[in-house]
Parts: structure tokens; sequence; C-alpha cells
């Protein structure tokens, strides 16, 4: 799950400079939308975080 929300914040970043940087308008708001998921599924892995016995 951790390999998840990695990929969604880069995603998220991603989009956000080609959505900022004027080369896509829709970007931006596909950022704010992955960013929102990266942050729920961030908190769910911390919830559920594995403890390495």
């Amino acid at each position: 799950m951790l390999r998840w929300t990695v990929t969604f914040i880069i995603l998220a970043i991603v989009a956000g400079i080609f959505g900022f940087g004027g080369i896509a308008a829709g970007a931006a708001s596909i950022a704010k939308v992955l960013f929102f998921i990266f942050l729920v599924l961030f908190v769910i892995s911390l919830l559920t975080g594995r403890t390495k016995v």
C-alpha cells in the first residue's frame, strides 16, 4: 500500500508541474485529486502500519 501512496504523490507532483506551468489546463485539477488520494492512502497506511518483529 505504501507503493501506491508513493506512486500517487509522484503523479500528483508531475501533474501539478504540468498544470501550473501552463502546459495542460486540466492537469491542475487532476493534481488536486491525486494529492487528496495520496493523503487518504498515506493516513490509512499510517493507521494500519506494519511493525516488523
